[in-house]
């Protein structure tokens, strides 16, 4: 199955088996589940991820958002902005209510301090509660995002949620379905490979392109972990000219 179909489908297999004979076990018809023997599924080359854009493919993003007819008569242009200038989750940007916003004059920030999850039986609900506890934070919105929220403040709001990302029908907004109307306008945009996920890449590789910390990187993102921000978010495998200078600076031979 892992050759044909591939590991990911095969790793569900074996989970559902492992389950069934785990049943069987407690029935007494076997007496052990033989599925726990079975070594680790492994693709042979690890997931690639989200690749990160470069700031010159964010800057050329949010011009064709701005001009896309599409991107506006589907409210994605403000949302997907948001997600480019914060780096949050999907779930996270579509739980932010005006409350969570602060205009501080010039300087504006908000308040991450929700998400959106779908509970069985009861639909979408809005929890206050993150992926981790690092995960509630307050981040500090560029001018651009800021400009952004100011401008939708003074339109009609839907629904009576408060939220400032919601449905066309006023309720809360599937980050799911947010994902779809993604992925149907993408290539149009020019950015045919970029997931939502990808801004959260593209904001840890900006943070580390301007010579700041994982720490920064990880309070910003909320993670809990530092090197969960360097070893899965920031970009790897780049070159770096710095480290020529550098040993230009400190053992290089001086002919004269």
């Amino acid at each position: 199955m892992s050759k044909v179909h591939g590991p990911v489908m095969a790793r569900q297999a074996k989970t559902i088996l492992r389950g069934a004979l785990g049943l069987s076990v407690l029935v007494g018809v076997l007496d052990s589940n033989p599925v726990r023997d079975v070594s680790p599924i492994k693709a042979k080359t690890p997931p690639a991820g989200a690749k990160a854009l470069t700031s010159t493919e964010v800057r050329d993003l949010l011009v064709s958002l701005g001009k896309s007819e599409h991107c506006r008569a589907n409210d994605l242009v403000d949302p997907v902005t948001i997600l480019i200038a914060t780096g949050l989750r999907r779930s996270e940007l579509l739980a932010l209510r005006w409350v969570d916003v602060d205009e501080d004059e010039d300087d504006g920030t908000v308040s991450v301090t929700g998400k959106i999850v779908r509970v069985k039986g009861g639909g979408l609900v809005r929890v206050e509660a993150a992926k981790t506890a690092a995960g509630l934070r307050t981040i500090p919105l560029p001018r651009f995002a800021l400009e952004a929220l100011q401008k939708r403040a003074t339109e009609p709001q839907y629904g009576t949620l408060g939220v400032i990302f919601p449905s066309a029908a006023g309720t809360l907004r599937d980050p799911n379905n947010f994902g779809k109307q993604w992925r149907k306008v993408r290539d149009a945009l020019g950015v045919a490979d970029t997931k939502t996920h990808t801004f959260r890449r593209t904001v840890a590789t900006l943070i580390d392109d301007e010579g700041l910390s994982a720490r920064v990187g990880a309070d910003h993102l909320g993670h809990r972990h530092v090197s969960m921000t360097q070893d899965k978010y920031m970009t790897r495998g780049r070159q770096h000219t710095i480290v020529a200078d550098l040993l230009d600076r400190t053992v290089a031979i001086n002919d004269e």
